[in-house]
């Protein structure tokens, strides 16, 4: 299926949910945050959270700088 993450088009599988994105997107990052359709998903939904063809996910990290 085809998402949009951080304004890029993407292609996942169809059974995909947030936690399988973060997981292939960040390495397994613990530090990010994610938004789908503009709603911020808890971390404890991502495993239960599927994707559906269309969704515009924002990931987001902390970085550091000064």
């Amino acid at each position: 299926m085809q998402i949009t993450v951080n304004g890029e088009d993407t292609a996942l599988a169809e059974d995909a949910t947030v936690a399988d994105l973060v997981a292939a997107r960040s390495g397994g990052h613990d530090r990010v945050a994610v938004a789908l359709n503009g709603d911020v998903v808890p971390r404890s939904s991502w495993p239960a959270t599927r994707l559906s063809p269309g969704d515009t996910l924002e990931v987001l990290a902390p970085t550091a700088g000064g």
